[in-house]
């Protein structure tokens, strides 16, 4: 299908860019009625939300007032960093996965040209996923009065370019730092800690021992709405902008526009630079050969290999530190109250600390299984299948393992039984998930991590219950209501027998689905 504008053009570029995004967004989907579905469901539970708010707030406007900043402010910072987090991975993209900035710089189109289409891109991909919320939820309000109201797509707009004008700079700063071999993976891993900030900020007060009913966002709220906490000055601009206010409006604006501005004419050629020295760079690396002897024995070999493909891929330890970085706390939480707080409170973070490490594990199952990119030399390699599958399935149980040893042995020291009975809830759900992984085998490249599927929906939909229910049981056991753990327990066991799939049921549904 032909573009509708001028080739070559900056617009003609961009519906390109978009085009490559929604494109990348359906890969390893099949037929996406289902996503259709949840879309449709999503966006109208939001217009009924904004047909709600419209009715309320009719008539009524909103008051600028320090507790109506601070919220604004916080919920602006938040976006922002969001914003920023997927800004800053897709620069990493730009210049390790995509191939094409060579070829398009050596197009008769200017260099600039292709680095502000591309920042652009980052920008309008960024900015969607904020602003169609944004326009279902606030247009009735809009159509009934609250005109002014527009303004918050322009703010959205504005954050996103500048977002993406930072995660430009970040990227090449880093590049100019650590070099284009270190660039790719700590870009990915500053994207899943800067996504996570305000989560562990929130959580600042809980891991130092402040009352645990009380967020830091909370508590600021209250020390504004009690006079405690007075705004600095242009504090209240983000609101006044949101709220239609020309000049605030103008300045937000400005701000956005001219950071982006500003990265893509700076960035301009050295992006071209940085691109070429990226693939110079991934060249050398995969002909240097291997620097290690061989393990002795396909298991320790296949485990050896596979946990170095895991810590080369950048993609993937961004996602898995975001879950990692949702666990942690949790986990420290569990071992640090466990001195002086019940058994029973004590339930709900080990539930939380099971549930996640089922869900690390499953991504680390589906990229050592799934994501195999010679699996036919290992279904004509003399070891059997079912050791190669035993050693991708321990190379996804030990960064598992790693990460929740120290916090488990923390707890142990307090409190003994929580901590045997977490550890078995966690290892008991990792090691279904990473079953599950290898009998409901859903073969992919690893490039398509981030848009991974599940092999089936109803495997997807066993794999969380499985989880739910141990988390259960782990949560029963460590308030020491060991009868009522068992029923859950059983009902685990039950759906794992009926997923359960054998060598030969593995290899026809796998012809099945080629």
């Amino acid at each position: 299908m032909s573009l509708p504008f001028k080739p070559a053009s900056t617009p003609w570029l961009l519906a390109h860019e978009l085009r490559l995004t929604w494109r990348g967004l359906k890969a390893g989907r099949k037929g996406g009625v289902g996503a259709w579905i949840a879309f449709l469901f999503v966006g109208s539970m939001i217009l009924t939300g904004g047909i709600f708010l419209a009715v309320g707030v009719r008539g009524h406007e909103v008051p600028l007032v320090p507790l109506a900043v601070v919220i604004a402010d916080l919920v602006l910072a938040v976006i922002l960093t969001l914003m920023l987090s997927t800004t800053l991975a897709a620069s990493a993209d730009a210049l390790y996965e995509r191939n094409d900035l060579d070829l398009l710089f050596s197009s008769p189109l200017a260099p600039r040209k292709v680095l502000f289409v591309r920042a652009l891109g980052l920008a309008v991909n960024a900015g969607l996923w904020f602003l169609l919320p944004a326009v279902l939820l606030l247009t009735p309000a809009i159509l009934l009065g609250h005109w002014a109201w527009a303004g918050v797509f322009v703010v959205l707009a504005a954050a996103a370019l500048g977002a993406s004008g930072i995660g430009l700079l970040l990227a090449m700063a880093l590049f100019a730092l650590i070099g284009p071999r270190r660039t790719r993976t700590v870009a990915q891993v500053m994207a899943a800690l800067i996504g996570a900030a305000f989560f562990l900020a929130s959580q600042y007060r809980n891991l130092m021992g402040e009352q645990r009913s009380e967020s830091l966002f909370a508590r600021i709220a209250m020390d504004v709405n009690e006079g405690r906490v007075v705004p600095p000055p242009f504090a209240d601009w983000p609101l006044r902008a949101a709220l239609g206010q020309p000049i605030p409006l103008l300045v937000v604006t400005a701000i956005g526009l001219g950071i982006f501005l500003f990265a893509a004419r700076v960035l301009g050629r050295r992006f071209a630079d940085a691109a070429a020295a990226t693939q110079g760079a991934e060249t050398r690396k995969a002909a240097r050969g291997p620097t290690r002897a061989f393990a002795a024995g396909a298991f320790r070999a296949t485990v050896r290999k596979e946990l170095r493909l895991v810590s080369r891929d950048a993609a993937l330890l961004s996602q898995v530190l975001l879950r990692v970085l949702y666990m942690l706390p949790l986990a420290f939480l569990l071992a640090r109250n466990a001195a002086h707080l019940p058994a029973w409170a004590l339930a709900g973070p080990a539930a939380a600390v099971t549930f996640l490490a089922g869900q690390v594990t499953g991504s680390l199952i589906w990229i050592t299984v799934s994501a195999e990119d010679t699996p036919d030399l290992l279904a004509i390699s003399p070891t059997p299948m079912s050791v190669l599958r035993r050693a991708k399935l321990a190379a996804a149980l030990i960064p598992v393992a790693v990460l929740l040893a120290a916090p488990i042995a923390a707890l142990a020291w307090f409190a003994p039984l929580a901590a045997l009975w977490t550890a078995i809830g966690a290892g008991l759900t990792a090691w279904s998930s990473g079953l599950i992984g290898i009998w409901h085998q859903k073969p992919g490249k690893r490039a398509d991590f981030r848009r991974r599927r599940a092999g089936s929906f109803l495997a997807a939909l066993a794999e969380l219950l499985i989880a739910f229910l141990l988390g259960g049981a782990t949560a029963l056991a460590v308030a020491g209501w060991h009868v009522w753990a068992l029923p859950p327990l059983i009902v685990a066991g039950a759906v794992m027998m009926a997923l359960r799939r054998t060598d030969e049921q593995i290899a026809a549904a796998l012809r099945a689905s080629a």
